[in-house]
């Protein structure tokens, strides 16, 4: 069966510009506003929020990673105190319960140092009854997107789209039930990491997501 090849972007300010114009219909809307993920998403997200005319900020995540495999994601907590669980895996790997309440409170206190530090202790957010469009530079896992919009829907935001570059086809089915408009641009069967489809994909430093947050 013949499969396409997948768009490979320049870089993640080109994911935000094609993103950007798919999302065209929101542009200066009064409220909407573009959240970004720490710290990859929160360029894409600058620049959909420069091409749209709204305001700009973050939602903090951090993922909870299994023992001895920290990249390997059994949830991930938000802001506010909100997690996310992947049970299944958790049974899987026999995860004791006593490592999860850990970690959570040790992620619960690195989020809200990573808060403080970007937002520059401005640290109150108004996003009740707003329609935020959530962004990354890709899905993996999908464990912090999904701590983010369970933060967002504590909120009682009116609506949330969320809009990446690219996520596993297995995710869709998921995001989609999840949130209420979902925007990806390459949805690969081949996927092994979110990096692949960039052509330039640096790591992105915590001094250049304050700035970014300094100048919208």
């Amino acid at each position: 069966m013949f499969r396409r090849e997948h768009k490979v972007f320049k870089d993640r300010k080109e994911a935000g510009f094609l993103l950007a114009r798919k999302l065209t219909r929101y542009k200066k809307k009064k409220d909407v506003i573009v959240l970004g993920i720490p710290r990859g998403g929160v360029v894409v997200a600058k620049i959909i929020s420069i091409k749209l005319r709204v305001p700009f900020n973050i939602i903090v995540t951090k993922k909870i990673g299994a023992p001895y495999q920290e990249e390997l994601a059994i949830g991930a907590v938000s802001e506010g105190g909100e997690y996310i669980l992947d049970q299944e895996l958790i049974d899987r790997l026999n995860v004791v319960k006593d490592y999860i309440e850990k970690v959570v409170k040790d992620k619960e206190r690195e989020v809200k140092e990573r808060v403080n530090k970007f937002r520059l202790g401005n640290l109150k957010l108004r996003l009740k009854s707003t329609t935020v469009i959530l962004v990354d530079d890709g899905i993996a896992t999908g464990a912090t997107t999904q701590a983010a919009i369970k933060y967002l829907r504590k909120k009682k935001v009116k609506k949330i789209i969320l809009a990446v570059p690219v996520a596993p086809k297995d995710s869709i089915l998921k995001f989609r039930k999840l949130t209420d408009e979902l925007i990806v641009l390459e949805t690969p069967y081949d996927f092994r990491a979110v990096g692949q489809f960039y052509r330039n994909f640096p790591q992105v430093s915590d001094e250049e997501v304050v700035e970014l947050l300094k100048t919208s």
